[in-house]
């Protein structure tokens, strides 16, 4: 029992990736096929060369992916870390007087 609560799992899938490089639009986009849902912790590794292309372009490319998927232990680690990295956008301020 303890040690499902520490493991990982891992699996290959099929993914598209979606590379655009031009002066509107600067990106690079991965999507898995059968819609499967990443979580945190999970860790996504394309397979295959590097990819460039020519700057003014938009190019697909089908590639394979290995999906690790976190232990709960490690999701629930992340989650804890993504929630403190979070608090680190909030600005307070104190005024000294009333604001009008």
């Amino acid at each position: 029992m303890g040690i499902a609560f520490l493991s990982s799992q891992s699996f290959e899938t099929p993914c598209t990736i979606t590379v655009e490089q031009s002066s509107e639009h600067f990106h690079a986009h991965v999507e898995l096929s059968d819609e499967i849902a990443i979580q945190p912790g999970d860790k996504v590794r394309v397979h295959g060369a590097p990819i460039s292309i020519p700057f003014g372009s938009r190019e697909v490319f089908e590639r394979r992916a290995t999906v690790t998927r976190a232990s709960p232990l490690a999701s629930a680690l992340t989650r804890l870390a993504a929630y403190f990295d979070l608090t680190e956008l909030y600005e307070i301020s104190f005024n000294a007087g009333r604001i009008k």
